[in-house]
C-alpha cells in the first residue's frame, strides 16, 4: 500500500531541487501535493511531473496573506491538510562572516528561511489541527549543528528553524501535530551547484561527505518517512541526512 495514501501534502518551494524531488515522490506514495512555489511556471511544472491530481499554487513565503491564501487554497481543494514540508529557502554566494557579510543578505535569507518557515506553520498547523493531526516538516541544515566559516547568515536562520522546531512539537502535540525538521548537508540541486562553484569552504565541506555528497531524492526520502505514519511517534527531532560531515 502506498505509504502516503489518503493524505494530502503541501509543500513550499517545490519548483525545483529537494522540493520538487519530494512532491514527485509523495504524489508516487499517494498523496495529493499541492505545490507552493513563488515561481508559476516552475510550480505549474512540478505538478506536472508529480501527477496524482498535484496542483501548483504561487506562493511567496515571506508574505502572510500568500501562505494563508495557499493553505486555505489546498483546503478547499483536496478537503483537508495533513502534511506541511516548509522547504523554500536557501543561502547564497553573498553570505558571509558576521563581521563582513551584507546586511541585505541577513535579512533576506532570515525572511525567507526562518521566517517563511514560521509563516507556513502559523497558517498549516491549523489546518492540520482541523484534519485530526498530522506531520510538520521543517528544513535546518547540519551548519545548524556544526560550524563552518563564511556562512553566518544562513546558520543564524537554520539554527532558528531548529529550535522552533522543537518548541512547536511541544506546543502542538496534544492537538496530534508532530513538528520534525530535516537538517541536510550539501545538497546537489543546480543551485548548490553554483554557488559550490569558486566556493573553498564549500568545496572542502563536499569532500569530507564520508557516503558521497547527497542527492535530492536522500533528503526526499527522508521526508517521506516523517510524513508516513511509520513515524508516529517521532516529534521534536533534528534529522541529520548529511552522509555523515556532522561526526566527521
Amino acid at each position: 500500500m502506498a505509504r502516503l495514501a489518503g493524505k494530502v501534502a503541501l509543500i513550499t518551494g517545490a519548483g525545483a531541487g529537494i522540493g520538487r524531488a519530494t512532491a514527485c515522490l509523495f504524489a508516487r506514495e499517494g498523496a495529493r501535493v499541492v505545490v507552493a512555489e513563488v515561481s508559476a511556471a516552475t510550480g505549474e511544472e512540478t505538478a506536472h511531473l508529480a501527477g496524482n491530481g498535484a496542483i501548483a499554487v504561487r506562493t511567496d513565503v515571506t508574505d502572510e496573506d500568500s501562505v494563508r491564501a495557499c493553505v486555505a487554497t489546498a483546503v478547499a481543494h483536496f478537503g483537508r491538510l495533513d502534511v506541511l514540508h516548509n522547504n523554500a529557502g536557501g543561502s547564497s554566494a553573498q553570505d558571509g562572516s558576521v563581521v563582513d557579510a551584507p546586511i541585505d543578505e541577513f535579512w533576506r535569507v532570515i525572511k525567507v528561511d526562518l521566517y517563511g518557515t514560521f509563516l507556513g506553520c502559523r497558517h498549516g498547523i491549523p489546518a492540520l489541527v482541523a484534519s485530526g493531526g498530522g506531520s510538520v516538516i521543517n528544513m535546518s541544515s547540519n551548519l545548524a549543528l556544526m560550524g563552518i566559516r563564511g556562512r553566518d547568515c544562513y546558520t543564524a536562520a537554520k539554527g532558528g528553524v531548529a529550535a522552533m522546531t522543537r518548541s512547536m512539537a511541544v506546543e502542538f502535540a496534544a492537538q496530534g501535530v508532530r513538528v520534525n525538521a530535516i537538517a541536510p548537508s550539501a545538497t546537489m540541486t543546480e543551485r548548490l551547484k553554483k554557488l559550490m562553484s569558486g566556493n573553498a569552504e564549500i568545496e572542502r565541506l563536499g569532500q569530507a561527505h564520508l557516503l558521497g555528497l547527497l542527492e535530492p531524492g536522500d533528503i526526499a526520502h527522508a521526508a517521506l518517512y516523517l510524513a508516513s505514519d511509520e513515524s508516529s511517534k517521532m516529534t521534536g527531532h533534528i534529522l541529520s541526512v548529511d552522509s555523515g560531515v556532522t561526526i566527521a
